[in-house]
């Protein structure tokens, strides 16, 4: 049993709180919104105040935050976690922040608390049933001493150093919303020359864009378009001035989406009908 601090229990940390939870680990959590954190409390957690209080006796500290705002305030702001974490803690970011965010992050946690990157790969029904995949970014050490904490939660992949973790993060996160468009610009090209709809998808599924076809179908995965367009965000940054019109126009099709609160599948149009 680890002791484990979850801060931030949004839809993706109460998931993951709740697998640890299930996996038999002691896990206190905390959120902005204390409502939210309550169910938690009733699940078996123990629930704090501020991240400061929920850090305090923690061998692992998890953050799942909008930002990378978000993790500056939550780990460094008003009764931040960071100086509350014991010597030879973990922090393990597992917010969608990129590499930059990540480093910066490193250089001011205490000399004596370790911190791996990992972002994940997969929705709340994957984080319920530990399968999500967690891509790792840190030392071969810190890595290895949080690994039984991230095995419970699915396929831990070891990128490299710190920062590898967010950086892979970005670019699987760039190909699906960029196939998702694509996807979506295909199926209108369907529609327009009178191919039924129906034989495009099932023409579609043994080809190519199979994969993402089936990320547009599913019903149990919660990425907000929002939540998207700042990770498609992250990736024009870190591309400087390198052209990448695809990336661009996948953004402003992020835009024009008519409710941000909803999953990207609802960038693509299914309907066979």
């Amino acid at each position: 049993m680890t002791k484990i601090a979850v801060l931030g229990t949004g839809r993706m940390g109460a998931s993951i709180a709740l697998r640890l939870l299930d996996a038999g680990h002691q896990v206190t959590v905390w959120n902005r919104t204390a409502a939210r954190a309550a169910p938690l409390g009733q699940a078996g957690a123990d629930v704090a105040r501020t991240p400061a209080g929920a850090a305090r006796d923690a061998e692992v500290a998890i953050t799942m935050l909008t930002d990378a705002a978000a993790a500056e305030a939550v780990l460094f702001g008003p009764d931040g976690a960071a100086p509350a974490l014991p010597p030879g803690a973990c922090l393990v970011e597992m917010s969608t922040i990129g590499p930059a965010a990540v480093h910066a992050l490193a250089t001011r946690l205490p000399a004596t608390v370790d911190l791996v990157d990992a972002p994940v790969g997969g929705s709340v029904a994957a984080a319920r049933a530990g399968r999500l995949r967690v891509l790792a970014g840190g030392t071969d050490d810190a890595v290895a001493r949080v690994g039984p904490v991230l095995a419970a939660l699915g396929a831990v992949r070891h990128c490299g150093g710190t920062g590898s973790g967010a950086a892979l993060k970005l670019v699987l996160n760039t190909a699906l919303l960029v196939a998702l468009g694509g996807l979506a610009d295909t199926l209108a090209v369907a529609r327009a020359v009178g191919v039924d709809p129906a034989a495009a998808l099932d023409a579609l599924a043994g080809g190519p864009l199979g994969g993402v076809l089936g990320r547009a179908a599913a019903r149990d995965a919660d990425f907000p378009v929002a939540l998207a367009g700042k990770d498609l965000d992250l990736a024009r940054t870190a591309l400087g001035a390198t052209e990448a019109p695809l990336v661009r126009a996948t953004r402003t099709v992020l835009d024009a989406a008519p409710d941000p609160t909803t999953d990207i599948a609802t960038l693509v149009n299914l309907e066979c009908s």
